[in-house]
């Protein structure tokens, strides 16, 4: 087992002529010395000769040779602190409660999580028991891990003083046990349940034959033979009457079993399932186990793998108890009752898609994991180790992947990202709540249902590209005219400028957006005119929203409406532009230079077809006739006679 622990040092304390450096000595040599000299000097045993494979540093002091600072100083750097009597001496035995304890209380404070191990030497020379008077020190004084007696001359239990001092560092029970009450303390009891929960991958509240033997293998890489499980269920069912259920493990049951395992001194056994699942000496995640290091480069961002999205899959069916496809504000807690507290507040139900009730569907989990994975890698990769991943997956790292940075993209002028970040500007009022939740397939009159103080700056969604599903993120970036764009505001892939047609004034904004942060930059970038069941009105710039558009080489203004029937294209269109981010270049390319003029025929005719029949393309190979035209993948944006706008792709085949 591996152990947080970088080291074991362990610190001798004591009055004179107990025994101290005559154990050091006998544990060293595996002989008694018999000279000795004052203080042994600090001795390391290294990790692989120990029982836990940790470096061991064995410290003596000698109130002779050192002063009580040095003492002192020692205490503190301490993992466990050895107080050592004589058997033969009555005053020695007194000194424990009367001067040592209370001087390391002094030390380290009253609370202090120190271990203490009270070591009673020369056995050899009597035969009286002292461990009955050394109980009610152990009573009194919680820090007490256990006693030993010992002897430096016969080696007797010489080796098992110090296993017991490393096992109190190693397994300490201070943190996991309760002695007043006999049982878990309550953090223990916490991680326990997490554990249980995690473990029960059917979700019936009990541990059946199957889920004990992968939980076997996972803790202690062992299978459970049969006899010994019908062994511990028996145990389990004669001191709880509840702990089998249906012949599985319940709740009740298996925190019996780790307070029995600590009362039996077999700390080890709950501790080794406590690191498998990350937990440290106080019983909190460790950071390595919550944050496992993850490098992003800068033009680079964070999707879910196969793996990631197969793990929160099964979690999802896990709790989705009714198998209805969504999760009910009863099975969303229960899902993340291995948590430390909800990840999603009350916005999650405006950001992602919802059923009529308004509960999360699995489309909208994915989406809402997708989103976080996106936004923030940390958070994500963080709970889903509280949910469980790592129980069968070494890291989380496995469910990450970092995407190759942007201008790989363009020198290949396309992307292997399956998630897009699409931030949305535009001037007060101008539609942009109604275009996020647009992508929700959500309509106006929905919309105007909407509690605004719970409302998301974020939509996510899937959308076909070429007939594959990606992933579509709109950001509504609050901003005025006058103010810049912050760097984060500008990392996208493609940017959506939208104006109201019935507002003569909002197109400016879009303009004055573009020329001041758009034009020099390799984003996409989309004008939007919404409202569009309104009849136009002329906009109060220099240049019309098309003309505009022309002029700067961008695609046609393109119109959208959500009063009703959603135009569901203009995602579509860019989620499009973001996959092919060199779209700009191209779209240039087909509409300003000069060509043959048997291409421009070619290319007249094929966007005459698909004004007229938007569909032809599901009859007709213009894909493949194009691209044996131009060699290339390209796509263009035609503005039909009609009010809806069709895109028109050409692709090598």
């Amino acid at each position: 087992m591996a152990s947080y622990k970088r080291e074991v040092r362990i610190l001798l304390v004591g009055d004179e002529k107990v025994g101290k450096t005559s154990l050091i000595l006998s544990l060293v040599s595996e002989e008694f010395a018999e000279e000795v000299p004052a203080r042994a000097e600090e001795i390391t045993i290294p990790a692989d000769v120990t029982p836990e494979h940790v470096p061991t540093c064995i410290v003596d002091y000698s109130a002779q040779d050192q002063s009580e600072q040095v003492l002192q100083d020692e205490i503190h750097i301490a993992s466990v602190i050895c107080i050592v009597y004589s058997v033969l001496d009555e005053d020695s035995i007194q000194r424990l409660t009367t001067y040592w304890l209370p001087f390391i209380r002094f030390t380290l404070g009253e609370e202090h999580k120190t271990p203490v191990i009270l070591v009673g030497n020369k056995v050899d020379l009597t035969d009286i028991q002292t461990l009955e008077s050394i109980l009610p020190i152990m009573n009194d004084f919680a820090e007490v891990e256990t006693c030993v007696e010992c002897s430096a001359r016969t080696l007797k239990n010489i080796s098992e003083v110090f296993y017991y001092a490393q096992k109190a560092v190693l397994h300490p029970t201070a943190p996991v046990y309760n002695p007043d009450e006999k049982e878990l303390t309550l953090p223990a009891k916490r991680a326990m349940t997490r554990i249980f929960r995690i473990c029960d991958i059917d979700n019936d509240n009990l541990l059946n034959d199957i889920e004990i033997d992968t939980f076997q293998r996972k803790c202690f890489n062992a299978p459970l033979h049969p006899q010994a499980l019908e062994d511990v269920k028996s145990i389990v069912r004669k001191s709880v009457p509840d702990g089998i259920i249906k012949d599985g493990i319940t709740l009740k049951g298996f925190l019996f079993l780790h307070t029995l395992f600590i009362q039996k001194g077999r700390h080890e056994t709950t501790w080794t399932v406590l690191r498998k699942f990350g937990y440290d000496d106080n019983l909190q995640l460790t950071h390595d186990y919550l944050s496992p290091p993850l490098t992003v480069g800068r033009e680079c961002t964070t999707e879910l793998t196969v793996q990631g999205y197969d793990f929160l899959t099964r979690l999802f069916d896990k709790y989705d108890e009714d198998n209805d496809g969504c999760l009910s504000p009863t099975e969303l807690q229960n899902l993340f009752n291995t948590c430390p507290l909800m990840p999603w507040g009350p916005d999650v139900n405006n950001t992602v898609c919802t059923n009529g009730e308004g509960w999360v569907t699995i489309e909208g989990y994915l989406a809402q994991w997708t989103l976080t994975t996106l936004l923030d890698v940390q958070r994500a990769i963080e709970f889903l180790a509280y949910l469980g991943y790592n129980y069968k997956n070494d890291t989380q790292l496995s469910a990450i992947h970092v995407t190759r940075e942007k201008k790989v993209d363009l020198e290949k002028r396309q992307t292997a990202r399956n998630v897009f970040r699409c931030h949305v500007l535009g001037a007060k009022s101008v539609g942009k709540t109604a275009f996020l939740q647009g992508l929700l397939h959500r309509n106006l009159r929905y919309v105007a249902t909407l509690n605004h103080q719970h409302l998301s700056n974020f939509t996510i969604n899937t959308v076909q590209v070429y007939g594959q599903d990606k992933y579509l993120m709109l950001h509504e970036v609050h901003m005025m005219m006058s103010e810049m764009l912050t760097p984060s505001e500008l990392e996208c892939d493609v940017a959506c400028l939208l104006y109201d047609v019935t507002n003569p004034r909002s197109f400016e904004f879009c303009a004055r957006m573009y020329l001041k942060h758009f034009i020099d930059l390799k984003i996409p970038t989309l004008i939007v005119a919404s409202k569009a069941e309104y009849p136009e009105v002329r906009q109060d710039y220099e240049l019309t929203p098309a003309q505009f558009c022309s002029r700067f080489k961008l695609p046609p203004p393109q119109r959208f409406t959500c009063i009703d029937k959603i135009n569901h294209d203009v995602y579509v269109k860019l989620a499009t532009m973001a996959a092919y981010p060199n779209l700009k270049r191209l779209v240039h390319m087909l509409l300003v230079h000069q060509r043959p003029l048997w291409l421009e025929d070619r290319i007249r005719h094929i966007t005459n077809l698909f004004q007229n029949n938007p569909n032809a393309y599901i009859h007709l190979g213009v894909g493949a006739a194009v691209a044996a035209l131009l060699g290339l993948a390209v796509y263009k944006f035609v503005t039909p006679s009609s009010s809806s706008n069709t895109i028109t792709t050409f692709r090598r085949l």
